[in-house]
């Protein structure tokens, strides 16, 4: 009686697990896509976490050094601000110079100013995911394929294997901020300043 009741006990539970593996309404949930707001968030966590402020983002001395200017932020180098006096002798010996605010920057290359990255027409506000793609991995200037490389100090080669949902997550934020209307000036080649 009792290999009877093990076998029956057996072939039940068999039978079971055999349904349940090939049960075609069984439908396993998709990984959730993250809302707008979700990206958003996550994309301004990334924006804060790289460092995307230290050059982007104009600045002021304040009592606990430079901070950011809000009503400026993300907006590049301000195109009204005139550019300082290089050091010619300071590059010649291998230094790069950072203006005050780090949002221009002088080396060997010549002086190069950190781009408007608000949702402004004069920023980003144009731009496709794609060419925010290409600027950030590959770094092509405006994100055009035969467009010039991306001057120093932009770090554009750590973000080579940035995984697509970061990159997303960092447009979506990009796109979500507030315009700020800022021509930035083109970079002065080398000797000219």
């Amino acid at each position: 009686m009792k290999s009877t009741t093990f076998i029956g006990l057996f072939l039940f539970l068999s039978a079971f697990a055999l349904l349940q593996c090939t049960n075609s309404n069984t439908v396993e949930p998709a990984d959730p896509q993250p809302g707008e707001a979700d990206l958003v968030k996550q994309g301004k966590y990334l924006v804060g976490i790289l460092g995307c402020h230290d050059c982007h983002s104009p600045k002021r001395l304040g009592p606990q050094g430079p901070e950011i200017i809000p009503e400026l932020h993300l907006s590049g180098y301000p195109a009204d601000r005139p550019v300082g006096k290089i050091v010619p002798e300071a590059i010649e010996n291998g230094w790069m110079l950072f203006g005050g605010d780090g949002t221009s920057c002088a080396g060997p290359w010549g002086v190069s100013f950190a781009a408007n990255l608000t949702s402004d027409e004069s920023g980003i506000g144009s731009w496709s995911y794609e060419q925010f793609k290409i600027a950030l991995t590959q770094g092509k200037y405006k994100g055009l394929n035969n467009g010039r490389p991306l001057l120093p100090p932009m770090p554009w080669f750590n973000y080579t294997a940035m995984k697509e949902e970061d990159i997303q997550a960092i447009f979506q934020y990009l796109k979500s901020t507030p315009p700020v209307r800022n021509l930035v000036p083109a970079p002065v080649p080398p000797g000219t300043n």
